[in-house]
């Protein structure tokens, strides 16, 4: 909260029962990950889940609807944060910038990290790239509510295909950095690898800002 924040602007703390289904939820999702390292897509069930959670089969669904859906959380968590992040910018800050400042935000590894092993544990997997296609899909309806209430009052407020456009050339870069990152490393989770693929992230955003009349960054690649 910065000092110009009054206690009456901050988020009521959460609730112990918030705060419970938040660990849980949290347990399901590391559980399938762990899964999902060790045995591979396809090769685990939900009751596999529950046990490695600690929890019954019945509190898994009342979480998710399968296995796919558990894993593809993670997605969901980080692209969640990014949308918050962006929403935190300023409100006259053009688009582009704003999308850049809300991954630079997610600077720490840690954030990146259960990401980038998902996005390298299900290449084989075309359900699983299903599941992660629609994660990305939300997130993109997300920024186009974001472009939508940017562009309020401005002549291009009234212009579908601009808003369209901005929201899906947004995700696609974001989903281009991913591709390129994994080319590049592999399942290479190193902070040296996570650290190229958030600079990966960023120079998509300014690739895209420049209209990609400019070549990649020099940062981006890997030495």
């Amino acid at each position: 909260m910065s000092t110009l924040d009054s206690p009456a602007d901050a988020d009521p703390a959460p609730s112990r029962r918030e705060l419970n289904k938040a660990a849980t939820r949290q347990a399901i999702t590391d559980a399938a990950l762990a899964l999902l390292r060790g045995k591979g897509p396809g090769n685990f069930t939900v009751e596999d889940i529950a046990e490695a959670a600690g929890i019954s089969r019945r509190t898994f669904f009342n979480y998710f609807s399968s296995t796919d859906a558990a894993l593809a959380s993670i997605v969901h968590g980080f692209l969640d944060n990014a949308i918050q992040q962006l929403r935190l910018r300023p409100a006259d800050e053009p688009l582009l910038e704003s999308a850049q400042a809300a991954l630079v935000a997610l600077a720490d590894p840690k954030a990146v990290a259960p990401l980038a092993e998902l996005f390298s544990l299900t290449q084989q997997s075309p359900l699983m790239a299903h599941t992660e296609l629609e994660a990305w899909d939300h997130c993109r309806a997300q920024v186009f509510m974001v472009a939508r209430e940017r562009l309020a009052g401005t002549p291009s407020e009234e212009d579908e295909l601009y808003v369209h456009a901005l929201a899906g050339s947004v995700m696609s870069c974001g989903k281009a950095a991913m591709e390129v990152w994994f080319n590049r490393r592999g399942p290479d989770l190193s902070p040296a690898s996570l650290g190229e693929l958030r600079q990966l992230l960023i120079d998509a955003m300014a690739l895209l800002g420049a209209g990609f009349t400019t070549p990649a960054p020099s940062t981006s690649r890997s030495s």
